[in-house]
């Protein structure tokens, strides 16, 4: 073992050559230029708070680098490589995923009509559409990556601010949750629904056979690898494969809607007849189907993980949101009013895997390519989400909310790929659980919680930031609305039908103010965290970023 840690040190010395000179002190690996604690109210790695500046000052292109690409006295750090084609594919990609397919099932039974789950399908791409053009606002102010954890940290805690002990909880919090619970359950419920569609394409017509859950988790699992693998070798390679499949996808989407187009020319218009029969008026039903409806939505906020790997934000940001977002509610919409021209809501809510009953009823001998497109779809949106949850916690850590090897990118790759093997970690863990259902609703009640807290953050900054120079504004009813509709979808269910799942997504939020105090504000260490620390760097090649070594 000692002697494999010599050879991986020496590797890595090697690699480090043109990066400036180096030693050890105390066992961790440090540059002369120092690798300091995170002090609050200061941004760790020399970074200060972001501001809007100049297109070209976003870029972060240096003197010595042509391209925006590193050169060698440049500091370590993310590369902007994703272009506004990417962007929307990022988009689109994580949104059409897996909900469309197995969503339909739980709006409708928790609507009970045709015509109501058609209208909330309608009414949550509006409120996604809201919400995105709100988050146009915070990504262009704040050019920096993270989603809500940026806008917390700027909203709650601006500057001298993160000084005071509650300041920097909110932030805190969402990468709490975020980070352990809700990036990676949406990662592993999307890996579990590629892996059970790709079953489905080896029994298609035999939908009496049902394949052990185990062989789905164990390629739920092959797939949450092989994505981290794509995600830590290259942001190019992760950025084309989600080109790729995103187009694939849309193929699906597309053979789908001309299905229900040709179904509907020949009269099968009786199901969509039964309008609004049998609708519900449960105030809790009706907020328990915008879970499902937008559990198929989410990723709105995806682009704005990746700020700082985005070509152009103040352009590239608000068009790919405003091609995207209208394009997946008529996708959907569409694709709903496919299903049941050929389906009745019987049969819709019997089926567990929507798009194959509906590919054994449309395509006839061509039905294996209904699970294969929908395989490809969920494998994109999965990878899309792996891309943006690294982001989250790399970012995170960087702030010293998260362990400090997180935050360090690949020598070589400048990839955070400590960070995205930790989300896969946690991710493997989740397949375990496999009742997507109850995942789902899960995820939706907490996520809801930050989104409504993003849109208190952009509010708090049009008064704090009022002079600062806003790129995009959004009338001031957009986040009030978006706000106001986040608290009905986090109290309405609770009201209206209390569960203990609530409790308990409450109970892990606030355990994390556990951690907070200890090792976040009094800043203590865990014993052997410098040598875990050291020895984490040299197996993975990773170093620290925004540290500019010496020449």
């Amino acid at each position: 073992m000692t002697s494999r840690l010599s050879d991986i040190h020496n590797e890595f010395t090697l690699a480090l050559e043109g990066y400036g000179s180096r030693h050890f002190e105390e066992g961790a690996l440090v540059y002369r230029a120092g690798h300091d604690g995170v002090r609050m109210g200061e941004s760790v790695r020399g970074r200060g708070q972001s501001v809007p500046g100049s297109e070209g000052q976003t870029e972060g292109k240096y003197p010595s680098v042509e391209g925006g690409k590193s050169a060698p006295n440049d500091p370590v750090n993310l590369e902007r490589r994703v272009g506004l084609l990417s962007g929307v594919a990022l988009i689109v990609g994580t949104m059409i995923g897996s909900g469309i397919f197995v969503s339909p099932k739980g709006l409708l039974e928790r609507t009970g009509s045709v015509g109501l789950s058609l209208i909330i399908w309608a009414l949550c791409g509006v409120l996604s559409l809201l919400g995105a053009m709100a988050y146009v606002e915070l990504g262009t102010l704040i050019n920096a990556s993270g989603g809500e954890y940026a806008y917390f940290m700027e909203g709650f805690a601006p500057g001298t601010k993160r000084k005071i002990w509650w300041a920097p909880i909110p932030a805190f919090l969402f990468s709490w949750v975020s980070i352990l619970l809700l990036k990676p359950s949406s990662l592993a419920i999307i890996c579990l629904t590629c892996a059970e569609y790709f079953t489905r394409v080896f029994d298609i017509g035999s939908a009496s056979c049902t394949p052990p859950s185990v062989v789905i988790k164990l390629f739920a699992a092959v797939v949450i690898i092989l994505i981290t693998f794509i995600n830590s070798y290259s942001v190019t390679l992760a950025t084309k494969v989600q080109n790729v499949f995103t187009a694939a996808k849309l193929i699906a989407i597309l053979i789908i809607v001309i299905g229900g187009i040709i179904k509907l020319a020949q009269g099968n218009t009786q199901y969509l007849a039964r309008g609004f029969e049998g609708s519900t008026s449960s105030i809790g039903d009706v907020a328990t189907a915008f879970y499902s409806g937008l559990w198929a939505y989410d990723g709105w906020n995806n682009l704005n993980y990746v700020t700082e790997e985005l070509k152009k934000p103040y352009t590239n940001l608000p068009r790919a949101i405003m091609i995207g977002l209208p394009l997946v509610t008529i996708c959907y919409l569409l694709v709903n009013i496919s299903y049941l021209a050929v389906m009745s809501p019987e049969e819709l809510l019997s089926s567990e895997t929507v798009a194959v009953t509906f590919g054994n009823r449309v395509l006839g001998w061509a039905a294996f390519f209904m699970p294969l497109a929908v395989c490809l779809s969920t494998f994109g949106a999965a990878n899309g989400t792996a891309f943006t949850s690294g982001r989250l916690c790399f970012v995170a850590a960087r702030e010293g909310h998260m362990v400090d090897v997180l935050s360090y990118v690949h020598i070589k790759k400048l990839t955070p790929s400590p960070a995205l093997i930790f989300n896969a970690l946690i991710a493997l863990v989740m397949v375990i659980p496999s009742d997507i259902a109850s995942l789902i609703d899960f995820f939706s009640f907490t996520a809801w919680i930050f989104y409504g807290g993003a849109m208190a953050a952009l509010l708090i900054m049009r008064r704090t930031m009022k002079d600062t120079p806003r790129p995009y504004k959004v009338p001031i009813f957009i986040p009030v609305l978006v706000l106001i509709i986040s608290i009905y979808l986090v109290i309405g269910p609770i009201i209206d039908s209390p569960k203990f799942e609530y409790l308990y997504a409450t109970l892990f939020i606030l355990a994390g103010l556990v951690f907070y105090f200890p090792f976040v504000y009094f800043k203590k260490s865990v014993p052997g965290m410098v040598y875990l620390t050291t020895f984490l760097q040299l197996l993975l090649q990773v170093v620290p970023t925004d540290i500019i070594p010496d020449a």
